[in-house]
């Protein structure tokens, strides 16, 4: 850390950027301007990413969507993955996937994998709550590798993920009006892709703080086309998060910004997201109330008719902005 400390004003020094020698403190970032912003991994450890750095080829060649990794949890398995395979129906015909069941899907973001904090969490929640599938994406090959790169293969982690639930489903049966998509930061662009892919049949689609550099007025960027039903919980707009409105309905809990309440740094308002989306699963309590405009959402000044925050209630609906107040700690 000693080292880190020194070496990062020395760099800030060489761009002639400013930004804070704070690992995970984002106070320096202006959207659309700043080169430098800090990005938070599977654990939560702050990395400093550099948003000029050249997309990789090779990587964002050998490491798209064809290599996505999907595996199935149930409540038959509800620690040790069973990988489904593409193309391949045995994979799903030998695994407890029952098409019976509501299918949940998540998605990770930036420099996260399969084991990362809000699989394991999401995973829980939902198993703890309902008897359901649940499908991680893993697509660490990509995910792995530096923020542009990762950003520019988005598409096609979903656009693949999208045709393997279509494949899934004609295969081995299911009913999209049982499908739920959420995903976190990058991960929510991803699951926004594999919706359109779908033609937009998945009943539901979460954004969990979808990721805001380089998505701001991106067509790639998830929208209210990705499905029946999709929303967006918003807890770091203008730094790692969006902060414009891209869904049905954006959910804006204490003003969407960092910093969150037991928060201080922006890597921790941007995982908040999915912590609150996680209770709101297993308690349902969080109340959104509409807003007029974001000016309101921002200020958490809105006093319209209500609308839950998240959960998993597959026949939700609604749209507009909408603001509410969490607390500092779990179940927040």
């Amino acid at each position: 850390m000693k080292l880190l400390v020194v070496f990062l004003p020395l760099l800030a020094l060489c761009y002639g950027i400013p930004f804070s020698v704070i690992p995970g403190d984002n106070s320096h970032y202006v959207e659309g301007q700043s080169r430098f912003i800090w990005m938070p991994d599977g654990k939560g450890v702050p990395h400093l990413v550099d948003l000029d750095e050249p997309v990789n080829e090779e990587i964002l060649r050998t490491r798209n969507g064809a290599n996505n990794q999907y595996w199935l949890y149930t409540r038959r398995n509800p620690k040790n993955a069973q990988k489904l395979v593409n193309g391949n129906a045995d994979s799903v015909r030998n695994s407890n996937y029952n098409r019976n069941r509501p299918l949940k899907v998540i998605a990770h973001g930036w420099n996260n994998d399969g084991n990362s904090d809000v699989n394991t969490r999401l995973t829980s929640a939902f198993l703890d709550t309902q008897d359901v599938n649940v499908i991680v994406v893993d697509w660490r090959g990509l995910a792995s590798s530096n923020y542009i790169t990762s950003s520019n293969g988005v598409p096609s982690v979903g656009q693949h993920l999208g045709n393997f639930l279509v494949w899934l489903i004609n295969t081995a049966g299911g009913d999209w009006n049982n499908v739920h998509l959420v995903g976190h930061s990058l991960g929510a662009h991803v699951v926004g892709n594999a919706g359109r892919t779908a033609g937009g049949r998945p009943r539901r689609v979460t954004g969990m703080d979808p990721a805001g550099p380089r998505f701001g007025g991106n067509s790639n960027a998830l929208n209210t086309n990705s499905g029946r039903y999709v929303e967006s919980i918003n807890t770091d707009g203008g730094l790692l998060g969006i902060m414009d409105p891209i869904a049905h309905a954006n959910f804006y809990p204490n003003g969407g910004r960092n910093p969150q309440p037991g928060c201080w740094i922006s890597t921790c308002s941007h995982s908040r997201s999915y912590e609150l989306f996680d209770s709101s699963v297993r308690t349902n309590h969080f109340v959104g109330r509409r807003c007029n405009n974001l000016n309101e959402a921002e200020n958490n000044r809105c006093s319209g008719g209500s609308l839950n925050m998240g959960n998993d209630n597959m026949s939700k609906s609604g749209s507009g902005l909408y603001g509410l107040t969490t607390g500092s700690s779990w179940p927040y």
